[in-house]
């Protein structure tokens, strides 16, 4: 397995992460022992970079990731995220960035966890109503305290990014960034590299959608929240599925699966670039890690762009309410 260092502060991670989300809410049903042996599998291969949140499931995903890293903490890059605040029935309650919460939602995240530190901390997203700098000037007491080895963001703007990072260094920020999400390219990256801040992205493929494996609505579960997603809705969906047919006949030229085509462009894209795929089954975790051994030429790479150019999607990343707390 490759390593990728992200910001300048120390942080290795495997140039391939493993997005837990999924496993716990939003994408259907839960099977928390195909993900625990999923997690296991990562860890085998090299895959020692974990991604999870409180929101995710309130808590039950991070208590399912301690869970599965128990007696194998030591191998582990552990990332989780606070802010976005939901009830025990997993209604959202809003952003909350402010010093108190901060603490208080980083004692009950190591608590899941069952851990004493965590490597990677991120603000979920910017709570517009608490200055980015007490925010971090808090999460940077973390560092200072021993719970907390890293800082990160996620969701931020290239202002916010820049004033975060004159109070504590920040290490990575997490984005969406596909082929079908390359917005981040015109300001955010660019502002991420002259900081020398690691950039990963989430939903490298597109919630799924770049795999190919949703040919039309129904194959999407009922449960699954996807189905409410501007660019599965409508008449995006068949424009969106058109792009995909272009990425499989590549791959298939090329040998490799569509997601592996997807990740594989990723990758390309940088050293601080780390992806961290999402899947809560071994099987598609096994063809996500195929993608490190897909190269792409400079040809290759050219028609990919032909393919994908930016702003290629058709619909928004998020239905409207939520796009309003991105990149602030």
């Amino acid at each position: 397995m490759e390593n990728r260092e992200l910001g300048n502060q120390g942080l290795t991670v495997s140039a391939l992460g493993l997005g837990c989300m999924g496993m716990s809410d939003f994408y259907g049903n839960r099977d928390d022992q195909e993900s625990i042996a999923t997690i296991h599998h990562a860890l085998d291969l090299g895959v020692t970079f974990l991604d999870t949140a409180d929101m995710y499931g309130v808590g039950a995903n991070e208590e399912l990731v301690g869970k599965a890293i128990r007696d194998r903490r030591d191998q582990v890059i552990l990332a989780t995220k606070f802010g976005n605040v939901r009830d025990d029935k997993g209604n959202f309650l809003g952003i909350n960035g402010t010093p108190e919460y901060v603490k208080k939602a980083c004692e009950a995240s190591l608590k899941r966890l069952g851990v004493d530190y965590i490597d990677l901390y991120y603000q979920h997203r910017v709570d517009k109503q608490t200055p980015i700098e007490e925010t971090v000037g808090a999460m940077a007491e973390l560092v200072k305290e021993g719970k907390v080895r890293y800082l990160g963001l996620s969701e931020a703007s290239a202002a916010t990014i820049a004033k975060a990072h004159k109070v504590h260094p920040i290490s990575a920020l997490q984005t969406e960034y596909s082929l079908w999400s390359r917005d981040v390219e015109d300001e955010i990256l660019p502002t991420c590299r002259e900081l020398g801040i690691g950039f990963v992205p989430y939903s490298p493929l597109g919630r799924g959608f770049l795999t190919g494996q949703f040919k039309k609505l129904e194959d999407i579960p009922e449960d699954d929240y996807r189905r409410h997603s501007p660019r599965f809705e409508g008449e995006n969906f068949q424009k969106n599925l058109d792009l995909v047919k272009k990425i499989e006949e590549m791959a298939g030229k090329k040998g490799c699966s569509a997601s592996q085509l997807a990740l594989a462009w990723l990758l390309a894209q940088g050293e601080d670039i780390a992806p961290i795929p999402g899947t809560k089954r071994r099987k598609y975790l096994e063809e996500n890690v195929g993608a490190l051994q897909v190269s792409l030429s400079q040809e290759e790479l050219a028609e990919i762009e032909e393919i994908a150019p930016k702003g290629v999607a058709a619909g928004q990343r998020y239905a409207a309410p939520q796009m309003g707390s991105l990149n602030l």
